[in-house]
C-alpha cells in the first residue's frame, strides 16, 4: 500500500487496523489453488476464504503467484 493510500484512510481505520480477516502469505499460499478454482467454478471465492483477496491486493509476491496459477489453470 502507497502512503498516498494511507493518507486517504481514516485514521482510526489506520490505527484499527483491518475488519476482514487477515491472511499472511502462507496460508494464502497454502489455500491458493482453492481459490482460483473457486473463481474459476463461479463460485463466491471471497466467501469461502475470507480475506485471502485483500491479501493478494497488498501482496505482489502472492498477486503474482495467483494470476499465473489462474492462467494456468484456465489454460491462458
Amino acid at each position: 500500500m502507497s502512503n498516498q493510500d494511507d493518507t486517504r484512510q481514516n485514521p482510526l481505520e489506520r490505527l484499527l487496523g483491518p475488519t476482514a480477516p487477515e491472511v499472511g502469505c502462507d496460508e494464502c499460499f497454502d489455500r491458493l489453488d482453492e481459490f482460483v478454482e473457486l473463481e474459476l467454478a463461479d463460485f463466491d471465492a471471497d466467501a469461502a476464504v475470507p480475506g485471502l483477496r485483500a491479501h493478494l491486493e497488498g501482496c505482489p509476491a502472492c498477486r503474482e503467484e495467483h494470476d499465473s496459477l489462474l492462467a494456468l489453470v484456465a489454460g491462458g
